[in-house]
């Protein structure tokens, strides 16, 4: 049997997909609500990881480093030009930043760093950019 606990986190963020055919190449931001998967073998009360665990883990994580920041990709030819505009807000990222990618990323890189002094593992992640859309990805 395969147990799993979910939380969600969100966050504002901005970012660009450079090369994107559309509106989504332009600089523009949204409210974010992320939710990540966990699982593992339940521990003495039943659960796979308390949700305050994930939430210190995961979450602070998103508030660390992703919160009220600007995401992009580290071939972005506007990096050097954002930087003079807000170096501190900037966050370049080896990926470019579509909910896709910020999915994965947050699986394969994240949440192995972030859980891997628990039994639990990140399975999954959904990345709602509106209540619309959203991507995820699952190992």
């Amino acid at each position: 049997m395969n147990i799993t606990a979910t939380r969600y986190h969100d966050i504002c963020a901005g970012h660009r997909v450079y090369g994107h055919e559309g509106k989504c190449a332009h600089f523009h931001g949204h409210n974010y609500r992320i939710y990540f998967t966990i699982s593992g073998l339940q521990d003495d009360l039943g659960r796979v990881l308390d949700f305050s665990v994930i939430k210190e883990k995961l979450c602070n994580w998103l508030e660390q480093n992703w919160d009220h920041k600007f995401l992009l990709w580290e071939n972005d030819p506007a990096i050097e030009s954002f930087k003079k505009i807000d170096a501190e807000g900037l966050v370049v990222v080896p990926f470019n930043p579509t909910a896709e990618n910020m999915a994965k990323y947050l699986v394969e890189q994240v949440g192995i760093n972030e859980l891997s002094d628990t039994n639990a593992e990140l399975i999954s992640v959904v990345v709602e950019e509106t209540r619309k859309c959203s991507a995820s990805y699952t190992k």
